[in-house]
Order: structure tokens, then sequence, then C-alpha cells
């Protein structure tokens, strides 16, 4: 975008200043010697001389700011009509050279802004996409178990009854399904804050063994907890424990009746890890890769009222807070959930 605005009033208020300051020194030299001598009008055209050279040379400097000027409005239309992407150029020095500077600055900001944006509208697309098929399918029995029982269809007491039980076991999983769902996505957001201060890992081991201790009796395994009782973390207490009930209830979910589970800590002055392992059936290893995606189940058989979100969430909460989680497997074996938070 050009525009010979500001060169034109230039060029008219030097000329006017030019004029003025000729006329000045012809009245000046009238008024010292009552006539133009000759050595005056050497004097008038050496003025007019150096007038020329400045507006020439002034003129140049100007043109040159204007169109480096010019350059970066051209930037700006092409970043704004069509997104170009802008190949940042040094400046060393000067105002425009700050200016260039701080516009790619603005471009950089804009960029990242819009493509938080975007990703913020791909993973809310994707979290309503997958809801929305994973409440298919409970919505389905349910309105077939409405069905049946509006119609009286089933007139046994008993069927009655298994079906009003799995009815509520339905409900239980979808209602277990959408906040686990929105909980991940708050955090996938960074619309939760994760409040961190040193924390007795024993009080959280404390929780999460209160949060599965009636799942684990109904399947007749051992909660072992070992570990320094007197380490600490700097964590969110009540997020971390939501993290080790998943892996416990995962741990619980893929073992056997009888077999032990444990939730065990190893401290140093570099890191603190957190271990959940069982005797479970283990996780084959080309699966290992995937164990973390939104409802990503390796067994269906096993539980099929499991969700599939609970790693996913585990994760996600371990990784708000600088940690990281890990597992190793051995299938027929067993399963080993690693979170490691440095010091």
């Amino acid at each position: 975008m050009e525009s010979d605005y500001e060169r034109n009033r230039y060029k008219i208020q030097y000329i006017v200043g030019s004029i003025i300051c000729i006329f000045a020194l012809v009245i000046w030299l009238w008024v010292c010697d009552n006539r133009i001598s000759f050595m005056g009008a050497g004097c008038i055209g050496i003025v007019l001389l150096f007038l020329l050279f400045f507006y020439l040379l002034s003129a140049s400097k100007m043109n040159r700011i204007y169109r480096e000027m010019e350059q970066l409005s051209t930037l700006m239309t092409q970043v704004m009509e069509q997104g170009a992407d802008v190949v940042e150029e040094e400046y060393l020095e000067g105002t425009v050279g700050i200016l260039y500077t701080n516009f790619y600055k603005m471009v950089g900001v804009l960029k990242e802004s819009h493509d938080r944006e975007w990703k913020e509208k791909i993973f809310l697309r994707d979290i309503i996409s997958d809801i929305s098929h994973q409440l298919k399918t409970p919505l389905a029995s349910l309105n077939v178990f409405v069905d049946l029982l509006l119609e009286d269809k089933v007139e046994d007491k008993d069927k009655q009854k298994q079906i009003l039980a799995e009815a509520e076991n339905q409900l239980n999983r979808m209602e277990w399904m959408v906040l686990s769902m929105l909980k991940l996505a708050r955090i996938e957001a960074g619309s939760i804050q994760f409040e961190q201060e040193m924390i007795p890992v024993d009080t959280i081991f404390l929780q999460a063994e209160n949060g599965v201790k009636q799942l684990i009796r109904d399947k007749h395994q051992h909660l072992l907890i070992e570990g320094d009782k007197d380490s600490m973390l700097e964590c969110d207490a009540d997020w971390l424990t939501e993290a080790l009930i998943n892996l416990l209830k995962n741990a619980s979910d893929y073992s056997q009746e009888g077999k032990r589970i444990w939730l065990r800590v190893e401290s140093s002055n570099v890191y603190t890890r957190i271990y959940v392992e069982d005797e479970g059936m283990g996780i084959p290893e080309e699966e290992l890769p995937n164990i973390f995606r939104r409802f990503y189940r390796v067994h269906n058989e096993v539980n099929p009222n499991s969700v599939g979100i609970g790693l996913s969430l585990a994760k996600s909460i371990v990784e708000g807070m600088d940690g990281r989680i890990s597992v190793r497997s051995k299938e027929g074996k067993g399963t080993c959930f690693i979170l490691t938070f440095v010091q």
C-alpha cells in the first residue's frame, strides 16, 4: 500500500521554507548594503545550492524510510487477508528496525493465538464426537430396557429386577464417563490450575486406598502399601489421588480374585516415584503405545462396563503437575505404572 501524501506535503513545506529563507537573505543583504552586490548574489547562489543539496539528501532518506514502512504495511495486509507466513528479516538499529521487530513479535503472538484457538476447536470437536459415540450404546440399551418394562413384556419379577439393575449399571457408566470426560477436557484445555504444595505421600496413599477399598474387598484382592511413609511430594493432593484411584481401579479390573496390588513410593534427592503394580493378566507389548488413548481398551471382555478413560485421565493429571507416567508390563505376569516427579 503506497501513498505520496507525506512526500508531497514535505516537498511543499520545504519549498515554502526555502523561499522564505531566500527572501529573508535578500532583505538582509539589501538592508546591509542598500543593494545586491556580486558577493551577495554569490551568497544567495550558495544558499540555493545548499538548500537543493539538503533537499535531495533528505528526500532520499525520507523515501527510503517510507518505502520500508510501505513494505511493512504490505506485509501486514498479507498477514491479515491471506494469513501469509512472514520471513523475519534482521534490522539492527533505528526506529524502523524497532517497528519491524515489534511487527514480527505481533505476528508471532497472533499465530500462536490462532493455532491455540484452532487446536481448542479440534479438541472440542473430538471430545463431543467421543462422548456422543460412547453414549450411543448405553442409551440404546436403556431404551430397550424402558420399552420392555413399559409394555409389560417381562412379567417375571426377578427378570424385571435384573433389567432395572442393568439399567442402573448403564446409567452409572454414563455418569462416570461424562464426569471423567469433563475432567479430562478441563485439564487438557488448561482451565484447571493445579495447586501444588508439599504433601506427605502417605496421606495421598490413604485417600487412594479409601477410594478403592470396597472394589478390592469385593474381589478378595489385597492392596499392599510400601515405601518410606515420611516421603514428601509437591503436588495437588486431590488430583493426584484421583489419578491413583484410576490406576488402582485399572489394576483391580485386570487382576483375578485373590491377587495382590502394590502401591509404593521411592524417594531420592532428585525424584519421587510412585508405583502401582499388579499380578494381573498384563498387556501385550504391541498394545503398550495405545493404552493412554481415550476409550482404548486392551481386553473388552474383562470389564464390559469399563469406559476406557481412566488411564488417559491419570496421564493428563500427572503431566499437568509436571510429572511423567510410564508403564511396563509382561503378558500373564502383571503390569506396573510408574509416576515420576522430579524434585
